[in-house]
């Protein structure tokens, strides 16, 4: 491991100018390239305390032997050149889009003297249009098959052409008329050329023009009493109708832009793209990649654009790009992809209407392909034997942990507290085995204290089990709610599966905690894995691992230890202790919104016998509010519809035993809410409490 200031060059000796910087380990690879509006400042952050660096600019600067730059005249220059040394390098801590298939293209050689449709793939050639890309090759058969009955072009290899002209036999399309038969002569070069600059027309979205032409020409056919060529151009304008019916039309016939979407966590980024040609959506394509460096959304955007325009020029960058951030800066971007096609370029964020609706789906599919990513990852056995091996080693442990349980606290400013266990054996989710808890022993925020309180609860059962033998009371367990079990009927890893006998009722149900992890996963960091140590230690429990993950470094915090474990970027065991932690958050947060929900749903008038919900409505909308209401009168109550004088008077009685709540308070801005009403007494979306700000800031303020 290289000491950064072992190579660090003298600030007077690195240019204040815009330019690119190479980065290389001791064997002269180039294991990082990037790009800065000022050299000098850009550099000088690579080179401060090694603490205050995230881990991966740490673990690349480390890597490291020398650094060198190269200067340019502007920031488009460097962006350039940014690009064409990715391309020849390929180093190994830049973001690197990893195509998840090789995408086939509709392809017309228009470089040829016959051009030629036909399906590409691969890297794109001077003098070939290029259409799509498409998802299937069999989607661009289809097309071409309508196509060619109204564009007989050359569909076959240079072998078949040859043969053919040999020969002086056209193949079976040319005898069906799906080819103009260039080989034997049918069709002078000129002609055949002109039929395939038709087509491209027609697959560039410039279709209403031809179309009316062919209704002219079918019309007039049929006004000449030429009915059998009227006939066959109905056929052909229907065939073209039925190609275009294949994609759909999302946006203005005249649009051209191409959309791209980000779903992205902390250590994995997906990429979608939709291509709109006419307003059509003609092809989707999509990259999923590790983010080795840290980096923020307008840069995967414009890693993304330099992967998508490198190699293009013209018609191939469209008029419009959209995006969900843009780069910072936008400007030498912008120019960029200006360059590349030869005119203007619209790089924009779509804020409303249909554009902003398309960007939504292609968002959607970005989620979609990082869920499905995730999902073939975790679902690898030799990936998640790896995982667990890696974990097993950074840890210390003895064996693979094949059962491992996460806790996590969550609440909302102190209030409805509550703690997730969640369960993984053998690298995969058992849900049947989720526990969920509420914090009994004290009231307020404190995370450590509640991590501590859960830890121990959890594994006291587990003595108490070993000492009973297995035999278990009804009822639930202290701090779980009825039905908390999520998923009965999910399957375990198996392989981490301990014998029947000692995990099952006489019923076939497993034991509540009867069965003892290998490690403990806690999110947090020091202070909470020490807090769930304490428990195990006042418990006598010395035979489980316990280590902490804190979210925003992803490190890995061991008891006792001052310094935490950092596991390489690509490691899987990270990426298994990620998944585990994300998914106790997850757990947790949506218990505690649903006891949240609860609360801000409860009335005092929900203790009053005989009262329902349809009386209990009315009363507020008469009243307009609780406090107005605990106000009123037996008299005044029973003016209210369906409100007899006995129910009056229990309203009354009910309302006096209840203690008024405070005023309501805007917890985003401090502000007290206008005091006629009260908390909780407004109608809302079930689940979101009123009055405490927007939905964003309520959510920020939320564990």
């Amino acid at each position: 491991m290289a000491d950064p200031s072992s190579y660090r060059p003298r600030p007077g000796e690195i240019p204040d100018s815009p330019g690119v910087y190479r980065f290389r380990d001791e064997h002269r690879r180039v294991i990082y390239v990037g790009k800065a509006k000022s050299l000098r400042q850009r550099l000088a952050n690579y080179f401060q305390d090694l603490a205050g660096l995230h881990p991966r600019t740490r673990s690349m600067v480390t890597t490291a032997a020398s650094v060198e730059w190269t200067v340019v005249s502007t920031e488009v220059e460097a962006l350039q050149l940014e690009y064409s040394w990715i391309k020849e390098y390929d180093p190994r801590f830049n973001v690197k889009y990893r195509d998840d298939k090789s995408y086939p293209y509709l392809a017309v050689t228009m470089n040829e003297e016959f051009p030629r449709v036909q399906v590409m793939r691969g890297h794109k050639k001077k003098g070939v249009r290029y259409f799509g890309p498409y998802a299937h090759a069999w989607a661009i058969r289809d097309t071409v098959d309508l196509m060619l009955r109204v564009f007989p072009v050359r569909t076959c290899s240079a072998g078949v052409f040859k043969n053919a002209a040999r020969t002086g036999r056209p193949c079976l399309l040319g005898y069906i008329g799906k080819c103009s038969a260039p080989c034997v002569e049918r069709i002078s070069p000129e002609d055949h050329r002109e039929l395939a600059e038709e087509f491209c027309d027609f697959m560039a979205g410039r279709t209403g023009t031809y179309l009316r032409r062919l209704e002219r020409r079918m019309a007039e056919a049929a006004e000449e009493m030429e009915y059998e060529r009227a006939a066959r151009l109905r056929d052909d304008i229907g065939a073209l109708k039925k190609a275009m019916e294949k994609n759909a039309v999302v946006l203005a016939d005249a649009t051209d832009a191409d959309l791209i979407a980000v779903a992205e966590d902390e250590l994995e980024a997906a990429v979608q793209i939709f291509h709109v040609r006419g307003g059509r959506v003609r092809g989707q394509r999509g990259w999923v990649t590790d983010k080795v460096e840290e980096i923020t959304t307008g840069a995967l955007v414009e890693h993304a654009l330099q992967q998508l325009y490198g190699e293009e020029t013209g018609d191939a960058v469209p008029r419009e790009v959209l995006v969900p951030a843009l780069p910072d800066p936008v400007e030498p971007v912008q120019e960029w992809l200006t360059g590349r096609r030869g005119a203007n370029v619209s790089l924009r964020v779509p804020q409303r209407g249909d554009k902003k609706a398309l960007m939504e789906t292609v968002q959607r599919n970005a989620q979609q392909a990082l869920v499905l990513h995730k999902t073939k990852r975790a679902s690898d056995l030799t990936t998640r034997s790896r995982a667990l091996e890696e974990i097993s080693d950074a840890l210390g442990l003895d064996s693979a942990p094949l059962r491992i349980e996460c806790y996590d606290i969550s609440h909302l400013q102190g209030d409805d507290v509550v703690a997730s266990m969640v369960v993984f054996e053998d690298g995969l989710a058992r849900k049947s085995e989720y526990r969920r808890f509420q914090i009994k022993g004290f009231a307020g925020q404190d995370d450590v204290r509640s991590m501590h309180e859960v830890i121990t609860r959890r594994f006291r059962r587990y003595l108490a089990e070993k000492e009973r033998t297995g035999e278990w009371p009804d009822g639930e367990e202290p701090g779980a709610e009825p039905g908390a079990q999520a998923d009965p009927g999910a399957v375990s890893a198996g392989l981490a599966e301990p014998p029947a006998s000692t995990l099952t009722e006489d019923d076939g149900r497993p034991k509540r905690f009867a069965y003892p992890p290998q490690l403990v996963v806690v999110d947090g960091g020091a202070p909470q894995v020490a807090a769930a140590q304490r428990a195990l230690d006042e418990l006598g429990i010395d035979d489980i691992a316990v280590c902490g993950l804190a979210k925003r470094l992803e490190e890995v915090w061991l008891p006792g230890d001052d310094d935490p474990v950092v596991l390489p970027r690509t490691s899987e065991g990270l990426y298994l202790l990620q998944r585990i932690r994300d998914e106790a958050h997850r757990f947790a947060i949506t218990y505690q919104r649903t006891k949240r929900a609860k609360r801000f749903r409860s009335s005092p008038l929900d203790d009053v016998p005989g009262l329902g919900e349809t009386r209990k409505q009315a009363l507020i909308k008469h009243f307009g509010s609780l406090k107005r209401l605990r106000s009123a009168t037996i008299e005044q109550i029973c003016d209210v519809p369906g409100i007899g004088r006995k129910t009056a008077e229990t309203i009354v009685a009910a309302l006096a035993q209840a203690v008024p709540g405070g005023p309501a308070v805007n917890t985003a801005t401090g502000e007290i809410m206008d005091d006629t009403e009260e908390p909780g007494q407004q109608t809302g979306s079930p689940g979101e409490p009123v009055s405490t700000g927007a939905p964003d800031e309520r959510r920020g303020q939320e564990r």
